[in-house]
């Protein structure tokens, strides 16, 4: 197991603990065995003094010496009344080197002073006082070595320290297996289908399934599986569209070929000497270029080689009548009236070809939009020039633009208008106006109507255009 896991981790804190938990239990359980030891040393002289003090007589030194072996002490002292009388006497081997009075003690100072004697390897002799059981006295005072006493302490703490690991062993093991399947299985089942997933995104059945019992990992594989979900629909679509976009890629190939030959046709109906078909003959000539040019701008979109506006000055009212005229279409529908409001002189620098399909998308989406509600409406074209460019209005009085095509209004394939579109046409044309280095914007949309603005600077970089895109709008 490694030590920068998160189990490995988790085991050293948990032998940390253990370890802390230990010296917890084992302190203040020495400390009271020291109190106990000095204690029951106090009551066992206390005993043997008081078999003394009901007999006048004098004892045997033998005597006296096994009693003072049987409670373990050099001299007793006993403190009835005001005298202070001593007891029992033996020789003391060495001079009294501390005193601790139990009557007085604490919690801290039973700690300090069993650690004291715990590490302390030298045979010292202590005097301790204390209070006499059963209400015997005032004060019992004994002198005792402190070997015995340690030796003693060594055993209890060994004893305590080996209970006290097995249990603590016991409670980490169970505490790290609980740990471990709460939360280091479901970290690692989260990885592992993180890695997976990574492995083959496209494959549905690889989204993992939320499963986890704690709330936090559940909320983080839902959202993983909300993530992957999403991730595989957008891979799955954009396979979709490279296949579409070859498939586009051919049909155009083919029609533009079909359109070459109408325009031989368009070209020798020119000839003709009716004038109706006079009148007619260069309009048809004129859309069945734009048609051909569609095709290869279509062709060479699919490619991702985009052609970079051609940049010329020309009046920009002939284009918008142009673009108007175009969008006339005589029916027994609703009426849609086509106005424009500019200068009469305004001239722009711009593409006019990549201009004309902009305009054309944004005025056939406008009449489309009214002509779905069955009332009447108007399209206008406006424009104008100020210090930084020249700016475009297309507006209309529909019905407004649907809340699910506003969010993907300039995404291909997600921003249709209408129901029945592919959701390309404002995609390219915001994608043509920012190869003139400007912007396509959508200003309002609403029950009164929408309006789109585009903006086209008058310091056009040609560098700058050429690496921005130009496609056809469909």
């Amino acid at each position: 197991m490694k030590v920068n896991t998160l189990s490995g981790r988790f085991l050293i804190l948990t032998t940390v603990f253990v370890v802390l938990a230990e010296a917890l239990i084992l302190l203040p359980g020495l400390a009271n065995f020291r109190e106990d030891y000095l204690l029951t040393r106090l009551e066992r002289a206390q005993i043997a003094s008081l078999a003394l003090l009901t007999t006048d007589t004098t004892i045997a030194p033998d005597l006296e010496k096994e009693l003072l072996s049987n409670a373990g002490v050099f001299n007793v002292v006993l403190r009835r009344d005001a005298a202070r009388q001593l007891v029992l006497s033996s020789p003391i081997p060495s001079p009294v080197t501390e005193t601790y009075d139990l009557r007085d003690s604490t919690e801290w100072t039973r700690i300090r002073d069993a650690v004291h004697a715990l590490f302390d390897s030298g045979d010292r002799v202590i005097r301790v006082l204390g209070q006499p059981v059963q209400k015997g006295g005032i004060v019992i005072e004994v002198t005792l070595a402190t070997e015995p006493m340690r030796i003693a302490m060594v055993e209890y703490g060994l004893r305590l320290l080996s209970i006290s690991a097995v249990f603590s062993v016991i409670t980490a093991v169970l505490l790290f297996l609980l740990v471990r399947r709460l939360m280091v299985v479901p970290i690692k089942r989260l990885v592992a289908h993180m890695s997976s997933y990574a492995d083959a995104p496209e494959d549905a059945r690889r989204i993992i399934t939320p499963q986890a019992s704690v709330e936090e990992l559940r909320v983080a594989e839902e959202a993983l599986a909300s993530m992957q979900q999403q991730l595989t629909a957008s891979l799955r679509q954009k396979e979709r569209l490279a296949q579409l976009g070859q498939a586009v890629a051919k049909i155009s190939h083919d029609l533009r070929n079909i359109l070459t030959t109408a325009q031989l046709f368009a070209d020798r109906m020119e000839s003709s000497d009716d004038p109706g078909v006079k009148r007619a003959a260069p309009k048809l000539t004129g859309s069945i270029e734009r048609a051909i040019n569609l095709c290869e701008t279509t062709l060479a979109f699919g490619k991702a080689k985009e052609p970079p506006p051609t940049l010329s000055r020309f009046m920009f009212g002939e284009l918008a009548q142009e673009v108007l005229e175009n969008e006339e279409h005589p029916s027994e529908g609703p009426l849609v009236d086509f106005v424009t409001d500019m200068p009469p002189n305004l001239v722009i620098r711009a593409d006019r070809e990549q201009l004309y399909r902009v305009l054309n998308n944004l005025v056939r989406n406008a009449r489309q939009a009214i002509e779905a509600t069955g009332q009447n409406g108007t399209v206008e074209i406006g424009a104008g020039e100020n210090a930084d460019g020249w700016w475009i209005r297309v507006q209309d009085s529909g019905p407004g633009l649907p809340e699910t095509a506003r969010e993907h209004l300039f995404k291909p394939f997600t921003g249709g208008t209408r129901a029945g579109g592919t959701g390309l046409g404002l995609a390219i044309a915001a994608e043509l106006i920012r190869g003139h280095g400007g912007r396509l914007d959508l200003v309002r949309t609403d029950g009164n109507g929408t309006e789109f603005r585009i903006f086209l600077p008058s310091d056009i970089a040609l560098d700058c255009a050429s690496e921005k895109g130009a496609g056809a709008i469909s």
